[in-house]
């Protein structure tokens, strides 16, 4: 038996018309768009994930480029060009030492727990800190860790990836790099001489002022 594929009432629009819908959505959003959710707003027949192999080829080399973030797919600045947008970066308060700190541990040694961070950084953790991070949605709850009492587990999120322009946590920078976008300092951690602990900080401020 000859099986009959189903026709759509309404012919797909060509390769190019989905690109530049694609290009179009992504464009005028704001957080990476996944496959899913462009297929959702694009025509019947479309093919989003096709159009997005075509765009991507278009804007290499480009001032912008379309790059992958987690499972979603956004439009961003050139990683070259970064240095036009310094302005904007230097004029951004940034995060408390000690909400730097857990926010490097969880990106690089996730899933991990609470205990994990204050085992690493050699001091408690504030649930302050973690809950700043979270409001911030940088990190996440993550699964469960299978060991006595279940502890949760902390994670990056997509979010984190899109403002890092990360694709993914393998993608992180090592030391150097951290330490010259001026995320890490030369200066021994805290606690590491008088045994003080976040809360020892004043948490109405998680970030601190130039």
């Amino acid at each position: 038996m000859v099986e009959v594929k189903e026709e759509s009432l309404f012919e797909a629009p060509p390769l190019a018309e989905q690109e530049r819908m694609v290009e179009a959505i992504l464009f005028a959003t704001a957080d990476p768009v996944t496959i899913k959710e462009l297929a959702g707003r694009m025509p019947h027949g479309c093919d989003p994930a096709e159009a997005l192999v075509h765009l991507r080829k278009r804007y290499d080399g480009r001032g912008v480029n379309v790059i992958k973030v987690g499972d979603a797919w956004a439009i961003r600045t050139a990683p070259d060009l970064g240095f036009l947008m310094q302005k904007e970066t230097i004029e951004v308060r940034k995060l408390s030492r000690a909400a730097i700190e857990t926010l490097a541990i969880v990106a690089y040694h996730q899933p991990v727990t609470r205990a994990e961070i204050e085992e690493i950084r050699g001091v408690s953790v504030s649930r302050g800190t973690v809950d700043q991070l979270i409001e911030m949605e940088w990190i996440r709850f993550g699964r469960r860790k299978m060991t006595p009492g279940r502890p949760v587990t902390f994670v990056v999120t997509q979010e984190f990836l899109d403002h890092f322009g990360l694709e993914n946590a393998r993608d992180l920078p090592g030391l150097k790099e951290l330490r010259s976008a001026g995320l890490l300092e030369n200066r021994p951690p805290p606690g590491a001489e008088t045994g003080e602990s976040d809360e020892d900080e004043d948490q109405s401020e998680l970030f601190e002022d130039e």
